[in-house]
């Protein structure tokens, strides 16, 4: 897989200090998976996403480190197209149709799979329960009554008996699926695309997601960036935040929030935009801080985290519409 070089270094003074290991990158790796060769690494499908771009509070109470408006399959038609890639997505409501379409879809080659509900994967510890925990998988091959696929949360060659499988595939609880089993297969490369001009081409997108989308109906009350991170903030203080939103942000949101930040510091300074970049880095160092007073329930210092990272995205905006501009200019000379 093609990767964007990158070592420890410093921009803007600010230190670029890569980051690998786990991570809940599960619809990157799972089209990491399928590509195969044709690949990038998965933190450069995360930043052609767009979802290190931005933060929203849906509600007024659900907060995700990712773009206003933005879901995985925005993000993952991005990526692909991005990327000189095609596919097939397909949905539908008929349970019988949607596993012959898995069957012969998979007999052809691996398929991205998802959004399935991560409660309902049976043989993760804990499971047996749909949560809206929005997750992706890479389906191999459907063999008799049984599902084999990779699950990217670490659990290679997984199993589920059919029926199991299209109850976490239905999605019935994840807010953004209009139709159920959504499945991405007959992948094709219609021309080539370094990584390197693919994180080019995505910026523009990327500014778009982070300056705000008119065109994205949202639930009342939702809030993006600083303003959403100001809400957060005062939730917290004033002990309104409820105990889910905390578990939640606990184990997942924040530590993908700021992998996402970093993982674009590390792509945008590969592309030699050191502006965002240092920027990016900061909010991941900032981000990443807050794991601790969140867990141990210092709430004064986690309500100080957030104020601090929601005074970066007007910062992070004006940089990278400079460095828009300055790939135009360059394009056009």
């Amino acid at each position: 897989m093609a990767v964007i070089a990158c070592s420890a270094s410093s921009v803007n003074e600010v230190t670029l200090f890569p980051y690998i290991g786990s991570g809940s990158y599960c619809f990157s790796n799972s089209l990491a998976m399928v590509l195969g060769d044709d690949s990038p690494d998965p933190a450069v499908i995360e930043v052609l996403t767009g979802s290190p771009f931005g933060f929203q509070l849906i509600d007024g109470t659900l907060p995700l480190f990712d773009p206003f408006g933005w879901d995985p399959e925005a993000g993952l038609d991005t990526a692909i197209e991005l990327l000189g890639h095609e596919c097939v997505r397909s949905d539908g409501d008929d349970s019988d149709e949607a596993v012959d379409r898995l069957r012969e879809a998979a007999a052809r080659g691996p398929v991205v799979v998802g959004p399935v509900d991560m409660g309902l994967l049976l043989y993760q510890p804990g499971s047996g329960t749909a949560n809206g925990a929005d997750h992706y998988v890479a389906v191999e091959a459907v063999e008799g009554d049984t599902v084999v696929f990779h699950d990217p949360h670490g659990y290679p060659y997984a199993t589920l008996p059919v029926g199991a499988f299209l109850e976490a595939w239905r999605a019935e609880e994840i807010s953004y699926v209009d139709r159920p089993f959504v499945l991405r297969t007959e992948f094709e490369r219609r021309r080539e695309v370094s990584a390197e001009d693919a994180l080019r081409a995505s910026l523009p997108k990327s500014l778009a997601w982070l300056s705000g989308r008119g065109d994205v109906e949202m639930p009342p009350g939702s809030l993006g960036n600083g303003a959403g991170l100001e809400r957060l903030a005062e939730q917290v203080a004033s002990g309104e935040l409820d105990p889910d939103i905390r578990q939640m942000m606990e184990n997942f949101a924040v530590r993908t929030g700021a992998r996402r930040l970093a993982d674009a510091a590390v792509c945008l300074a590969g592309i030699g935009h050191s502006r965002p970049a240092g920027i990016l880095a900061e909010q991941a160092r900032i981000l990443g801080g807050v794991q601790y007073p969140l867990v141990t329930g210092d709430d004064r210092a986690l309500a100080e985290g957030l104020r601090r990272l929601a005074s970066t995205y007007d910062e992070l905006r004006e940089a990278l519409a400079k460095a828009v501009e300055a790939d135009e200019a360059a394009t056009a000379r």
